[in-house]
């Protein structure tokens, strides 16, 4: 490990906690700016650095790990996913990949409980009517949505996040029924009352709300394509705050404006930061710019988490969040 501050390039804009204390530890190099990078700027970015803390608008392929050459040694990722690092072309370099796992969990189950409110008792439809001058007042017919309590709510991927959005599922009186690579923990599936489909086919045609909470890989790639989301049921919605690319976003833009479930709340997106067209404008889908971390906690404490993965690899040990190949 190099004896002096090592070299830190930081490609966008982080709390301002953060950044002080990332200038007072390293030579760090922040982006005051916060344009994202071109791949011409983070492949400059790596050939200059020892440690490089990119984010999830960084595309970190292996032409940009290959360009650090000898001296990069570290991506020190401010999130938890990791879809857009190349960690098997990291390994083969030899640079070693960490994350800010754990801290993002409250808050995104948070916001995947506020979408699933907004979206089943219409709520933000109801706001934009009243910025319209639709309201003419109560009326027994006029905007009825659904209740959430006594739906049965299906979880795609029930790691942390998708726990976290049990419990609070459970508070709100739903049934927990998840779809995962292996079954939970007997304790955990005891305490949430979970009840496990091997078959995701199946689960879908079942549920009264889905929600997304696996990592995007190449497994889960379209996970929810055409043909998965024609079998939910027309009543159905569907939320997600992972990644974009784990639905066909086309289909389910064509899927909501027939009508063929009732509604969908998004934060993430398949070609961030653009949307698809199909899907502006459709009174049954609430849209959201990726705020599933958007806490000054949540992001305060991802960016302590870089700090102590930087400064635990300069001290010659396993950073803590160390992200391997095996566990993609």
């Amino acid at each position: 490990m190099p004896t002096r501050k090592p070299k830190v390039i930081v490609t966008r804009r982080l709390p301002d906690a953060v950044e002080t204390r990332l200038r007072e530890l390293f030579d760090t190099e922040l982006n005051l700016s916060d344009e994202p990078m071109t791949r011409e700027a983070l492949v400059d970015a790596a050939g200059r650095c020892d440690v490089l803390a990119p984010t999830i608008t960084d595309r970190i392929d292996a032409g940009v790990i290959e360009a650090g050459g000898e001296r990069l040694k570290l991506i020190a990722n401010f999130g938890a996913g990791v879809d857009h690092i190349d960690v098997a072309a990291a390994a083969g370099c030899g640079v070693t990949v960490t994350n800010t796992p754990g801290v993002l969990t409250e808050d995104t189950a948070d916001l995947t409980l506020a979408l699933m409110m907004a979206v089943s008792r219409r709520i933000v439809e109801g706001a934009r009517s009243i910025e319209a001058g639709e309201f003419k007042g109560w009326a027994p017919t006029w905007m009825m949505g659904r209740r959430l309590s006594g739906k049965r709510l299906g979880i795609i991927g029930m790691g942390r996040i998708g726990q976290a959005v049990a419990r609070r599922a459970r508070a709100f009186g739903m049934q927990i029924h998840y779809h995962n690579r292996t079954p939970v923990s007997p304790r955990i599936a005891e305490e949430l009352e979970a009840t496990y489909w091997e078959s995701l086919d199946q689960m879908l045609a079942r549920m009264d709300i889905i929600s997304v909470n696996c990592p995007h890989t190449p497994a889960t790639y379209h996970l929810l394509s055409a043909r998965r989301l024609k079998l939910m049921p027309p009543h159905a919605i569907l939320v997600n705050t992972a990644r974009g690319e784990i639905i066909d976003e086309s289909a389910l833009a064509d899927l909501l404006a027939a009508r063929g479930i009732a509604g969908a709340g998004l934060d993430v997106f398949e070609f961030e930061p653009q949307v698809n067209p199909k899907l502006l404008g459709l009174p049954n889908a609430v849209l959201l710019p990726h705020l599933g971390s958007a806490t000054v906690e949540a992001r305060t404490e991802m960016g302590e988490k870089v700090i102590i993965n930087i400064r635990t690899w300069m001290d010659g040990h396993r950073p803590p969040d160390r992200v391997l190949p095996s566990m993609l």
